[in-house]
């Protein structure tokens, strides 16, 4: 099978994931914090160099603002339900995944919040321009994505970070599309809190993900329960992580997720964007020459992450990831979880087939792509 629907999850994973995922078991079979024994000590210090990992690859406070999750959707909806106050104004973009959008849509209809999509514009000027037009002196929060999931725009995270500075607005970022593929600074970009997964750009397994928090802002935990320390206490504690991380804590995978993070540091996030960008690059040029072939939008790789969007005549998206698949290649048809990208690229009534590349992908991979669209295109493949 030639995968490429890396955007979704990230495979194969690199061969240290899967070893620390299966060694864990043996040597981290104990709850973390949970006990003063030598096993779960053991536990305690092994989550908590994840932690430390983490916090330096993206320059966060300190290891303790690491807060893991079930997921990048939990820390989303840790994040936005945490932050946003009642009666206040919430501003986000036009290219949100359903784990933002969905959230506020909630939040609206139970009367909390109102909320405004700033569209992303020709440039970065006028992208700023467009969240700075809509903030009001009733906005609590900015949330956003670093990367759009289906056609890669990057949005210019630091210029929207420093607009939230200035209006002491907590930020969020949403980097399910950028974490372990861009380079991401959390102090210097004005990220209040990055929520990310762990089995996409990081090659850690599905299950852990991760709500980073950096600066003075903390948002309230969404649950409550036990965490190992102030036992005898009713209240939660107040301090992170034990005030986000109730109950028991998904060890393999966090451990697992480490090995990942070490795997991309190895290779080095600026090599892994080149190679994967050139991947993207071919693909684009090639398809351009393609008549039946639809693209939106030219790929720059200064500009975007390698993710990229078309369809086939008039074919269903559908159809056209169900053809692919027949010939053993995994690519993802359909809405990708965000109509609200949709609408904004035209794409709405359709859909689109999404193709995204990872470190383990090459060239023959691409050509093996290019000549099987080809033949859909030629209705030689039905």
């Amino acid at each position: 099978m030639i995968y490429l629907d890396n955007a979704a999850t990230t495979y194969p994973k690199p061969a240290r994931v899967v070893e620390a995922f299966r060694r864990s078991a043996h040597l981290y079979g104990a709850n973390p914090g949970r006990g003063g024994y030598e096993m779960s000590m053991k536990t305690s210090l092994k989550i908590y160099s994840v932690r430390k990992k983490l916090a330096e690859l993206f320059n966060a406070d300190e290891p303790e603002k690491v807060i893991f999750t079930s997921n990048c959707t939990d820390a989303l909806n840790i994040a936005i339900r945490g932050f946003a106050k009642d009666s206040s104004h919430v501003l986000t973009s036009r290219l949100e995944h359903n784990s933002v959008m969905r959230p506020l849509e909630h939040l609206k209809k139970s009367g909390r919040i109102v909320y405004d999509c700033a569209s992303p514009g020709e440039n970065d000027d006028k992208t700023v321009e467009n969240f700075r037009a809509l903030l009001s002196k009733r906005t609590s929060l900015i949330v956003c994505t670093y990367a759009s999931n289906v056609f890669g725009d990057i949005l210019p995270i630091r210029r929207i970070g420093l607009l939230a500075k200035e209006h002491s607005i907590p930020f969020v970022v949403d980097a399910a599309q950028a974490a372990g593929i861009l380079n991401i600074d959390m102090e210097k970009d004005n990220v209040s809190c990055l929520c990310l997964p762990g089995h996409k750009g990081l090659y850690g397994p599905m299950g852990p993900g991760a709500m980073i928090l950096c600066g003075d802002f903390v948002p309230k935990p969404l649950t409550y329960g036990g965490t190992g320390t102030f036992s005898k206490l009713l209240d939660q504690p107040e301090e992170p992580p034990e005030s986000f991380e109730s109950g028991t804590l998904n060890v393999p995978g966090i451990i697992s997720l480490g090995e990942g993070v070490e795997f991309v540091r190895s290779v080095g996030i600026k090599t892994m964007r080149y190679r994967e960008n050139r991947l993207i690059e071919y693909l684009y040029s090639s398809l351009r020459e393609m008549d039946q072939v639809k693209l939106y939008n030219e790929f720059d790789g200064s500009r975007r992450v390698p993710v990229l969007s078309l369809n086939i005549g008039d074919l269903p998206c559908e159809q056209v990831s169900d053809l692919l698949g027949r010939e053993k290649i995994a690519v993802r048809g359909g809405f990708h979880c965000n109509p609200s990208a949709h609408k904004h690229y035209g794409t709405y009534d359709s859909g689109t087939v999404r193709v995204s590349v990872s470190h383990f992908n090459c060239k023959k991979d691409i050509d093996f792509l290019l000549n099987s669209i080809k033949k859909i295109a030629k209705r030689q493949i039905i």
